[in-house]
């Protein structure tokens, strides 16, 4: 939103001085504008839980996961209550360490089918939100990815048992 209103006050200060100037212009704001609303919808998705859209039930039950899998959403779950998270330091660390729990569930899990394919469902969205994390710049981001990390990490319970 704030790339949107730069660029359209950019584009309010700039007089019309001829078309073809005007054209190019208007092609580097509408492309600033473009990047700028990719990045908006970006930031957008990795703080929501659309996945929670995509995701299947069994038959209206949950998804039989194998016990590895639910003991590395455990560990997650505990990584997010004890990890201290004031400074982007213990953020960074919060992350490795939400990394680390979800290699142990990738190396050890050993479901198949549409168990399988619903938990990707589940998994691929928190990995991108831990990698968000990783990077966060600001208290702030690392705070709203964090929440979004742990919202994502309880919906598992809902969907596997």
């Amino acid at each position: 939103m704030k790339y949107l209103i730069f660029t359209l006050s950019l584009l309010a200060l700039i007089g019309c001085k001829d078309n073809t100037q005007q054209e190019n212009k208007t092609t580097a704001i509408e492309e600033s504008v473009n990047a700028a609303t990719e990045q908006n919808i970006n930031e957008v998705s990795v703080y929501s839980n659309t996945w929670t859209e995509e995701i299947k039930m069994n038959n209206g039950a949950k998804w039989q996961a194998n016990a590895e899998t639910n003991e590395g959403v455990k560990n997650m779950q505990n990584s997010i209550k004890i990890q201290k998270t004031s400074t982007l330091k213990e953020y960074q660390k919060l992350a490795e360490q939400l990394n680390k729990d979800i290699s142990y569930v990738i190396k050890k899990c050993s479901m198949k089918g549409d168990s399988h394919n619903n938990l990707h469902v589940w998994l691929l969205p928190l990995m991108e939100k831990i990698e968000a994390l990783s990077e966060a710049k600001t208290v702030e981001e690392a705070s709203k990815l964090k929440h979004s990390i742990e919202e994502n990490i309880n919906g598992y319970n809902t969907y596997f048992q």
